[in-house]
């Protein structure tokens, strides 16, 4: 038997490409879901493979109680070797700042011994809300690459409204922000009927804002 993230993996895959099949991809355009052949450009089979790792490691969330779709990977920016991944976990440390990325920097940097990550790259299955992406640059890593957008994560939960590009365009810090990338799949982690359940006792879920 397959393990239930593999299961699922492969179930998302089978709706995306069903999806583009149907000519679904077509009508991406129009509401901003294609990437820009220079943005393509710049993204990597490995770069794919990476994301399609941490969306995996996310998803083992769904079978738990309490599921996340938040999840993010360091990896060496020239070999690729996993540094640290981690998920989201607000609710349960009870700590706001306890984000995904912000979580695997910190315990990245404690592994290493110190605050640089530079020569490192992060994936992570949302865009970098800006506290994320903010220390994403203070960490120094190379580069940034995201999955869902924050617009796909405000369907679900309140959102700062600042790209994680604008952020990165605004730091004396380099860092280069790629992304989205496996869109669609990462979308997945947010329309999972666990974690729509699980929304509904955030209190960062837009259904309880819809009530207050």
């Amino acid at each position: 038997m397959r393990p239930f993230a593999e299961n699922w993996l492969i179930v998302a895959m089978q709706n995306l490409n069903e999806s583009l099949a149907a000519g679904w991809g077509r009508g991406v355009i129009d509401c901003g879901m294609a990437m820009s052949a220079s943005a393509r450009s710049r993204v990597s089979a490995v770069d794919e493979e990476r994301m399609r790792e941490v969306f995996e490691f996310t998803a083992r969330s769904l079978k738990t109680p309490r599921p996340i779709p938040f999840g993010a990977l360091i990896v060496d920016t020239r070999t690729g070797e996993r540094l640290m991944r981690a998920t989201n976990a607000v609710m349960r440390e009870s700590d706001p700042s306890a984000h995904a990325e912000t979580r695997t920097v910190r315990l990245a940097c404690k592994k290493l011994k110190r605050p640089s990550l530079a020569g490192f790259t992060m994936y992570s299955t949302c865009e970098p809300c800006p506290m994320c992406m903010a220390n994403a640059l203070w960490a120094r890593l190379d580069r940034v690459v995201f999955g869902a957008t924050i617009e796909d994560a405000n369907r679900f939960t309140v959102q700062i409204h600042i790209s994680a590009k604008e952020v990165a365009r605004r730091s004396d810090m380099p860092c280069l922000v790629e992304g989205p990338v496996l869109r669609e799949l990462c979308v997945t982690l947010f329309t999972h009927p666990n974690m729509q359940k699980a929304f509904r006792t955030w209190t960062t879920s837009k259904f309880k804002s819809a009530k207050s």
